[in-house]
């Protein structure tokens, strides 16, 4: 089978395309025709040594996953042949086919596509757990979405949105402000030429927002902290601005706010039901038409790079895939 494969540290211009043998498989695992393949921030983490594991080399990147299985290991009861999944695993999903626990799979529903099942559990996944499990975000409350036309900001629009909140939209483009509007943003922030502590003084009538949905880090969380409501909390998702920023102990205390982080992957292996019972709202919500996958741009497995080049740029809204 074709892999795309990291063998040293570095951007996605060190990636290459090889014939490699497929991996035996384990008990309890699966392995799958590789349909699509959702691209992620973490991914060029992972290739660059600068995420929280470290695979051994050589390895392919990839982490989010839809397709057919093609043969079942030892004790899996829940999947045939044939059967359309979809999912995460560790890493391996830039390739024609991967090796994964059954345990971290969920069948397709029969009105979704591969590329919009490639797009989905990682990005809802990650915005429904963060906003319902971990802000406890209720009807009302106002919700900040920092770098809301991105992969996971759009989601947590959308999930707000459909949550009761109030969604307060922030991104780099007038174009993709439009965009967030589709998904149920009713204030926006440019954040290439507006102040983000005023606007939202402004938006707010002074109060301030509840819950801060941050992927993004740097000098809009150093801002947006300084701009929760009492009792407000921010949700670490990420660092896509390359600067991991640092919190004033005295903040948290004068301003009575909560720092919360939000490692979605970590739940696969410490409480993966969190994860399963997310991944089934979300489904439930996809079948009745409340939620509407964002896909900016496919790539072949061969435009793997180019593909991740995309999201380091900038380039892209809602999510990027890759179709072997």
């Amino acid at each position: 089978m074709k892999a795309i494969l990291c063998k040293a540290w570095g951007d996605p211009s060190t990636l290459v395309l090889e014939e490699v043998e497929a991996k035996a498989l384990g008990e309890g695992e699966v392995r799958i025709r590789i349909r699509a393949c959702g691209v992620n921030f973490a991914d060029t983490l992972m290739i660059a040594g600068q995420y929280q594991s470290r695979p051994p080399f050589p390895f392919s990147p990839g982490v989010e996953i839809a397709g057919e299985v093609i043969e079942v290991g030892a004790g899996v009861t829940q999947f045939m042949l044939d059967d359309r999944v979809m999912g995460i695993t560790d890493y391996g999903g830039y390739a024609e086919e991967a090796t994964i626990r059954a345990a971290l799979l969920l069948p397709m529903p029969p009105n979704m596509d591969f590329v919009t099942a490639a797009a989905f559990p990682i990005a809802y996944g990650t915005s429904h757990l963060a906003l319902d499990h971990r802000a406890h975000l209720k009807t009302g409350e106002t919700l900040l979405v920092l770098g809301a036309a991105g992969g996971v900001g759009l989601t947590a629009v959308e999930i707000g949105k459909l949550m009761g909140a109030t969604v307060i939209a922030a991104a780099s483009t007038p174009e993709k402000l439009a965009l967030t509007q589709q998904y149920g943003a009713e204030h926006f922030i440019n954040t290439s030429s507006e102040n983000l502590r005023d606007r939202i003084k402004e938006i707010t009538g002074g109060k301030g927002v509840d819950v801060v949905y941050d992927p993004v880090g740097g000098d809009l969380f150093d801002q947006a902290v300084r701009s929760l409501n009492w009792e407000g909390r921010l949700l670490v998702i990420g660092f896509a601005s390359g600067r991991i920023p640092e919190v004033p102990a005295n903040l948290t205390l004068v301003k009575n706010i909560s720092i919360v982080g939000v490692f979605w992957g970590a739940y696969a292996g410490r409480n993966p039901k969190v994860l399963t019972g997310s991944l089934l709202t979300l489904l439930g919500w996809h079948a009745e038409g409340k939620l509407k996958p964002h896909v900016s741009a496919t790539y072949p497995l061969e435009k793997a790079a180019d593909a991740m080049f995309a999201l380091i740029n900038r380039q892209s809204t809602g999510k990027v895939v890759i179709t072997p």
